[in-house]
């Protein structure tokens, strides 16, 4: 039973030293990793820096061109709706101006009905006083003439 025993002993034995050789070898390789890596973090550090200087350049230009487009599309917008809004001001101002005119036309057709140019002809003394009433007659149509205009025109903004 004594060498039994010392077997089992040896055994356990046997196993906790393979148990603390593990745990050496597993600290010997981490303090190795650590010192590799201390070596090699500050040329990675670098190296990152360097990749991230370039990406945020780069991020940069994009965003500088991205936002010169935006407003270069604002302007041409901007420029297309006045352009627009001036285009439909002149045709409503062509608008009025027809019917001015329309209205310019038929006035002076109605005054050319009513007073039609007079012929040079001999006066003759008994026909005065019967110009001064057609006279007076187309004043008064004239003054009518006006105020019905003034009435038909839109008021000015």
């Amino acid at each position: 039973m004594s060498d039994e025993k010392n077997k089992v002993g040896d055994i356990a034995r046997n196993i906790w030293l393979a148990g603390v050789g593990a745990y050496g070898r597993a600290v010997d390789e981490a303090q190795g990793r650590l010192e590799k890596a201390g070596m090699e973090t500050p040329k990675l550090f670098r190296d990152l820096v360097k990749a991230g200087t370039a990406l945020e350049e780069e991020a940069r230009s994009a965003g500088e061109e991205a936002r010169n487009s935006v407003e270069e599309r604002i302007a041409r917008v901007r420029e297309n709706f006045r352009l627009q809004r001036q285009g439909d001001d002149l045709a409503a101002l062509h608008d009025k101006i027809d019917r001015l005119s329309a209205q310019v036309a038929a006035l002076t057709d109605a005054l050319a009905a009513i007073n039609p140019p007079k012929r040079k002809t001999a006066v003759k003394k008994k026909a005065a006083p019967a110009r001064k009433a057609a006279a007076r007659k187309a004043a008064v149509r004239k003054t009518a003439a006006k105020k019905a205009a003034a009435r038909k025109r839109p008021a000015r903004r």
